[in-house]
């Protein structure tokens, strides 16, 4: 009996097939880290940003951009964490 747990398009794949899968998805689940670890970071700055943004003259706020770039970072990778991750219904423990 086929395992009702896998996708259907990918209960015939080749050895080779299921090992690029494996990548991608490891790969994802990398990204995902990557966004979790950004996130955290970028909440901890948004207290320097704050001030940044309240008392530095002009357009120059480094920690602002920085904090954005920061949250630009974590939307990206979990994006591609989550496109990368597709179909997997399993934790990966490395």
């Amino acid at each position: 009996m086929a395992n009702m747990l896998i996708p259907v398009e990918e209960r015939s794949l080749t050895p080779d097939q299921v090992a690029a899968l494996d990548r991608r998805r490891r790969r994802g689940h990398a990204f995902l880290v990557m966004g979790f670890q950004t996130l955290i970071v970028a909440t901890i700055v948004t207290t320097w940003a704050g001030q940044d943004a309240t008392y530095s003259p002009g357009w120059a706020h480094p920690m602002l951009y920085w904090d954005i770039l920061l949250f630009g970072t974590s939307l990206f990778c979990f994006a591609a964490g989550v496109r990368l991750k597709r179909g997997s219904n399993e934790f990966f423990s490395y």
